[in-house]
């Protein structure tokens, strides 16, 4: 955890206290203005039930090996094989009965996600569902009676036995096999949520879909919920294993068709599966008619991209605090909390696919608590021709393709199943996987594939390109009046350009830092009525903010260096009713999530070197507020959030990310234009022409961008 500090607004009545919460992990400071303390009372620190987590992959239904390489199975090497994880978000409840200037808040739980924690290790202590065994007989509907054998498998919540029919059966698979696979899972796990595992109703819609098991039976027995389900056999990963380590360009490339003509046909259902990786691939039954056909397993994951009512794409969302999926393969938006969508599993796909052949991915290797952010950082960073290196082209095109789709784009699988073509033997009989789900639809696919290269027009790559460090600035319409800027201002230099712009009537609406020097942006339509800011060697200085919170000043606008200093600017003339901010070595969403089930909104963001300084008011005039988190420039989350009417009002980045905050105002503006700009130098030569239109510098900042 990093370390930082916790204090509460100063006060007379408060002084022992103060001295007390000097040495708290996090920083948290709230105020309420010195006329209405005795009467208001702001809200009790919030209550976050335990997480729901998972570590490992859900157990399958599948036979295997004895010698397993997943999750908590007996490893065929010493290489790591990648647990799931499943974060969602904390419940905050909300309180009243300590008076908001009493309150100080200490958060001891890690950050996790893109809040530098690791969702393995977050994860870590797996959880026992019960100590009840499982039944020795089992009988769940109209199946017959199974005999409970060895066990198979274990995950996050589930456990994977052989059922052997006690009497009659025939063959290897279907209602009627003399073998099944029997998942338990007891009714207290967190994945049964007080009913039936989330799993059935994702199974109920999917049963008998192309290339998933096929479930014959379900029905709780005892304590547990029981799913009957077809024997397979060993998983990729388990292949894997077998082959050395490494597989050849040619089965990589089969199993990258089946694959895809697999998810085509998940997707039609409108489902994505949300943890494609190697063990969740399995091959049928060895020396059975279905030894080298692939299935798709475990669905604990699995989301629906389709609306059920209205048939449209789900709404994209970001919650930087959810992670879900394996770290190894999941999308980068996966890492960053956005809502799934199709692109998605065939991101993680590639992943898997590189990994297949190389037998390594370039983000293998990182551990600690903020093991997730290193992978995801490294992810985007990482260009298609490096991850792809020593595998044949059509490896790197699929990536490509499937790296710069937008989130409700619609796949084009024929074009991608394309792709690995001239990798497919033409003898059907010398596959080592079968394509059965791609010949199926061949026709259909030459017939899409005709000029297709004349057709498609070349797209924008949203995620790859030259990291950068570039001034943002925000624009917003307004009606005419005086702004004047500053920039590459040193310390010395400051306070003759605030006192000129105080005599001509101007206040400071936002600053900004770049190379230890500062820039200021002064305009007459603040509606501020008197204003104080300090420089200081501290990172927003605890005792002097407090201070001009007792004169009843609010923090209006902030900036870090990447020294570690800070300019506060608090004035007098805001809405605010009451203020709150943080320090935290990494951007803190679940403390921003928390504070906004209590009223409050982001009013002011910044950075000192990895540090993120973050204020939150009440009364900010604010109805709804979005973040938008990324290691590079999220242009297609600020488009459709300002499709969906939010407009950006806070803004800050390190070196390594970017975050927006997009608020939607209580009162609606006559004017909404809104323009962002980003240039390798202050934004000087732009900023007269905006004016000419009416456009006036919002937000600026430096930091993170992409070119």
């Amino acid at each position: 955890m990093p370390e930082l500090r916790s204090g509460a607004r100063r006060s007379k009545r408060l002084g022992d206290l103060q001295t007390a919460q000097t040495g708290a992990n996090q920083e948290e400071n709230l105020v309420q203005p010195a006329q209405t303390r005795t009467r208001r009372r702001g809200g009790g620190r919030g209550r976050g039930n335990a997480n729901t987590l998972r570590e490992g992959p859900s157990a399958p239904a599948l036979v295997r090996p004895a010698a397993r390489g997943r999750g908590k199975g007996i490893r065929l090497i010493d290489l790591d094989p990648q647990t799931r994880c499943e974060v969602p978000p904390q419940a905050i409840g909300v309180g009243g009965a300590e008076p908001a200037l009493n309150r100080v808040e200490s958060l001891a739980d890690k950050d996790i996600a893109m809040e530098g924690g690791s969702a393995d290790k977050i994860m870590g202590v797996e959880e026992e569902p019960s100590s009840t065994p499982v039944p020795e007989r089992v009988q769940v509907g109209n199946s017959p009676v199974y005999t409970t054998e060895r066990k198979l498998g274990k995950g996050g919540f589930g456990q994977v036995y052989v059922g052997r029919r006690v009497s009659g059966g025939s063959g290897r698979t279907g209602p009627d096999a003399i073998e099944v696979a029997l998942k338990f899972e007891h009714r207290n796990s967190k994945g049964c949520n007080y009913g039936p595992p989330y799993e059935w109703q994702v199974y109920n819609t999917l049963n008998g879909c192309y290339g998933i098991p096929w479930v014959h039976y379900k029905g709780r027995q005892g304590d547990f919920y029981i799913l009957v389900m077809d024997m397979l056999g060993p998983s990729l990963w388990d292949v894997w294993n077998s082959l050395g380590q490494s597989m050849s360009p040619s089965m990589a490339a089969c199993i990258a068709v089946e694959s895809i003509s697999i998810l085509e046909k998940l997707h039609a259902k409108g489902f994505v599966h949300g943890d494609v990786k190697p063990e969740n691939f399995l091959l049928g039954q060895p020396g059975s008619s279905d030894e080298k056909k692939l299935y798709l397993i475990d669905l604990g994951l699995a989301s629906r991209w389709k609306d059920t009512s209205s048939g449209q794409h789900v709404e994209y969302d970001q919650r930087p605090d959810i992670f879900r999926g394996t770290i190894r393969y999941a999308s980068v938006h996966a890492h960053l909390g956005r809502t799934g969508s199709r692109r998605d599993d065939l991101e993680s796909l590639a992943y898997t696919l590189i990994f297949l052949i190389k037998g390594r991915l370039p983000w293998q290797g990182y551990q600690g608590d903020n093991k997730s952010f290193l992978v995801c950082k490294k992810k985007m960073s990482t260009s298609p021709e490096l991850m792809s290196c020593f595998c044949p082209p059509p490896f790197k095109l699929f990536l490509e393709a499937v790296t710069i789709m937008k989130f409700d784009e619609e796949p084009n699988y024929a074009r991608l199943i394309s792709f690995f073509d001239s990798l497919i033997d033409p003898n059907t009989l010398l596959r080592p996987i079968r394509i059965d789900g791609a010949l199926k639809v061949g026709q259909k696919r030459g017939r899409l594939l005709i000029n297709l290269e004349e057709d498609e027009q070349p797209k924008k790559k949203l995620r790859f390109g030259s990291p950068a460090t570039q001034w943002i600035s925000v624009y917003n319409a307004r009606r005419p009046m005086k702004q004047r800027y500053h920039y590459n201002v040193a310390d010395t230099r400051l306070h003759q350009h605030v006192d000129k712009g105080n005599e001509d009537g101007l206040y400071i609406s936002c600053v900004a830092s770049a190379a230890n020097l500062w820039a200021l942006i002064m305009d007459a339509g603040t509606g501020f009525t008197s204003q104080v800011y300090e420089l200081s060697a501290v990172f927003l200085h605890k005792d002097w903010i407090m201070e001009q919170w007792e004169k009843n000043y609010y923090i209006s606008s902030i900036a870090g260096a990447t020294n570690g200093s800070s300019l506060v600017v608090m004035s007098k003339g805001t809405p605010y009713t009451q203020q709150s901010y943080k320090v935290s070595e990494s951007f803190p969403f679940k403390w921003i999530n928390k504070k906004w089930k209590e009223g409050f909104h982001v009013t002011s963001m910044t950075t000192a070197g990895s540090r993120w300084g973050v204020v939150m008011s009440r009364n900010s005039g604010f109805s709804e507020q979005v973040v938008e988190l990324d290691f590079l420039y999220p242009s297609e989350g600020i488009h459709r959030r300002w499709e969906s009417g939010y407009r950006i009002t806070s803004m800050a980045a390190t070196a390594d990310q970017v975050a927006f905050i997009l608020s939607i105002p209580r009162r609606k503006i006559l004017d909404e234009t809104q323009e962002t700009l980003r240039t390798s130098a202050f934004p000087s030569t732009h900023v007269k022409e905006k004016w000419s239109k009416n456009l006036y510098i919002a937000s600026i900042c430096y930091g993170r961008t992409v070119c």
